[in-house]
């Protein structure tokens, strides 16, 4: 782990408030993190705690009500959307807890789909998603579709996506949420070892207590609130 430096991604007292009818419900306030290059961190906390808001507005896909979001120092949760999406192409890598993958490719297309919309060549972006799938231990499966791949190869094929335009961070949403309990440890293990080879900041939100122990840090969203937590001294 390596967190010297400025951080790659701050959260700057962000408030998060839906208007339900006529009355206010508050997520979460003024909630601030920092994520830094080499540095994974876990995000823990009971169901409706706002993790999934948190790490939408981490990835600039909702605005906070105040507060800002800094990406390499500069404030970026008030750009415009097309600002916003370059940012998320360049910049920042989804995991979700479903795969979300498009049913009719194969899971060399599906790769390579984020370096197609980026703008390279069809053959250039499908020796990046080779190599990447190869990482994730899918070297056999390039020409399968989703439907004829596990649970947990689809994640992997996931994992490998998120990882093709080369982010400098990584925002996991319960990504082995939907996998047994051998097929998550086996999937974590790959995310985690691809994520520290590469470098990446990484914050992932999971309801895996054993998993969160195996990252640097753990953050714990409860009441609105976000404060250091330690998983170990928690049970699911």
């Amino acid at each position: 782990m390596s967190d010297a430096g400025a951080p790659v991604l701050w959260l700057d007292r962000v408030t998060r408030v839906y208007r339900q009818g006529s009355a206010d419900l508050v997520v979460f306030r003024d909630v601030s993190l920092e994520l830094h290059s080499g540095q994974i961190v876990a995000l823990v906390g009971p169901s409706g705690a706002g993790k999934s808001s948190l790490l939408h507005i981490a990835g600039l896909l909702e605005a906070p009500t105040s507060g800002e979001v800094f990406i390499d120092g500069q404030p970026v949760s008030r750009l415009s959307e097309r600002k916003r999406t370059e940012i998320r192409r360049q910049t920042l890598g989804f995991v979700y807890q479903f795969h979300h993958l498009l049913p009719e490719f194969t899971a060399l297309e599906n790769v390579s789909m984020p370096r197609r919309i980026a703008g390279e060549t069809r053959q250039a972006a499908a020796v990046e998603a080779a190599r990447l799938l190869g990482q994730v231990g899918l070297a056999e499966r390039f020409n399968h579709r989703p439907a004829q791949l596990s649970g947990g190869e689809q994640q992997r094929v996931a994992i490998a996506r998120a990882l093709a335009n080369r982010p400098r961070v990584l925002l996991a949403d319960e990504p082995t949420g939907n996998l047994d309990m051998h097929t998550a440890d086996s999937v974590f293990d790959t995310l985690i070892a691809l994520v520290r080879s590469k470098g990446l900041a990484a914050l992932i939100a999971t309801h895996n207590y054993a998993l969160a122990n195996r990252m640097d840090r753990t953050l714990v969203l409860s009441e609105g609130q976000l404060e250091e937590g330690n998983a170990r001294s928690r049970t699911p």
